[in-house]
């Protein structure tokens, strides 16, 4: 590790208050404030769909962009956090749907970009300081975010606020780890890294395509519960404080469960680790069919929130084990399939919204991928030290 380069702790806590702001704040405080906007602004559970679907466009678009990047990782990531911690707040003075559309769409393509290039950076930093196990902290961030989301939601509900308070609060917390991440962002990140010299080889490392459709299968089999679980809770518990519960506790269970995939990762294999997660996701995107109540509700979030960020940061994990210098454009294209796994979930719920049970249909349809993947996964289990072997020749 370079002599100029943060303490591995720091990195860490700068990694996860990275992930906390783009993905816990950027991406998913929209789920929790979804009711609250239905409520203020007479949003349909449709229009909703379609703004959550803006934002998978432009993480689809975000991932695609930072492939092949020119920007430094410190530029990029600034960029990024600014970009996303100007539209939260933008967010509580806008008006109209089409508004709400661009800054849906464009916090999207920030959190990707940032997601790419943070997780090269990070994880490539703690790799050199012989601390990899700190990864579990770092994508612990996630659900940290999703709680502070969820929990700041819940506040401004019981003091009978708006949604337009909900994003000014949101915006004060994304201003705080801006500040805070802006000055790990040091002199050592001017350099752009090996993978800028070789990023148009990727394609040619083995697993390549294997990784990206198995990590795309991630974005259709989670999205449905992640951005609907509030809405379907509502249906179900008529006292907002009560059905708002169901995200802090699927942050919650992201953020416990990547550390304990980090300590079990000594001893079991990361694609063990992620075909387990997918088939728990899978069993929990199911329960709410089977058991339409509160219990059924609390374990799925259990189950969807304990297993999205294991899968997400085992599957970026082996990008860079196996990838080495080309890592960032191999997470780029992961994040992109992820991206377009997560576009078609919400238009699946709408098109489904008309029938008897419309959710139930979306609910089967994000559990089938997530079994292909581990059944991909399990039967070419073998070949990830191959690959490894072939691109370090």
């Amino acid at each position: 590790m370079n002599d100029s380069s943060p303490p591995p702790l720091r990195i860490a806590l700068s990694g996860l208050a990275t992930l906390a702001l783009i993905i816990g704040i950027g991406r998913f405080a929209f789920t929790p404030v979804l009711p609250m906007m239905q409520s203020d602004w007479g949003l349909t559970l449709a229009q909703g769909g379609w703004l959550a679907t803006a934002n998978y466009i432009g993480y689809l678009v975000g991932g695609l962009a930072a492939m092949r990047s020119p920007l430094r990782p410190r530029i990029a990531i600034r960029i990024g956090l600014l970009t996303i911690m100007i539209c939260t707040v933008a967010m509580a003075f806008s008006q109209g749907f089409a508004a709400w559309l661009v800054l849906r769409a464009v916090p999207g393509f920030a959190s990707a970009w940032v997601m790419v290039y943070a997780s090269a950076w990070v994880l490539e930093k703690l790799a050199e300081a012989d601390r990899a196990d700190l990864g579990g902290a770092v994508y612990a961030g996630v659900g940290i975010g999703i709680v502070v989301a969820g929990l700041t939601c819940l506040a401004i509900l019981a003091l009978g606020r708006n949604s337009d308070t909900a994003w000014i609060a949101l915006g004060v917390a994304a201003f705080i780890i801006v500040a805070f991440v802006w000055q790990v962002l040091g002199d050592d990140m001017m350099s752009a890294g090996p993978e800028a010299r070789t990023k148009g080889t990727a394609r040619r490392v083995p697993e390549f395509w294997r990784l990206v459709l198995c990590y795309g299968a991630l974005g259709l089999g989670y999205i449905i519960p992640a951005t609907f679980l509030p809405v379907m809770a509502k249906q179900i518990v008529s006292g907002p404080i009560w059905f708002g519960w169901v995200w802090p506790v699927f942050g919650a269970a992201a953020a416990l469960s990547t550390l304990v995939a980090a300590h079990l990762g000594r001893c079991v294999s990361k694609p063990t680790i992620w075909i387990r997660s997918n088939l728990i996701m899978a069993a929990g995107v199911l329960v709410p069919i089977a058991f339409p109540n509160v219990i059924g509700m609390a374990i799925s979030a259990l189950c969807v929130g304990g297993t999205f960020m294991v899968i997400t940061m085992v599957g970026l994990q082996e990008a860079r084990s196996i990838a080495g210098p080309q890592a960032r454009t191999l997470m780029g294209a992961m994040t992109a399939a992820f991206g377009i796994g997560q576009i078609v979930g919400p238009g699946l719920v709408s098109s489904f919204l008309h029938l008897p049970n419309g959710f139930s249909y979306g609910l089967v349809a994000s559990a089938v991928p997530l079994v292909i993947a581990s059944y991909s996964l399990s039967s070419h289990r073998g070949n990830r030290l191959d690959a490894a072997a072939a691109v370090t020749k």
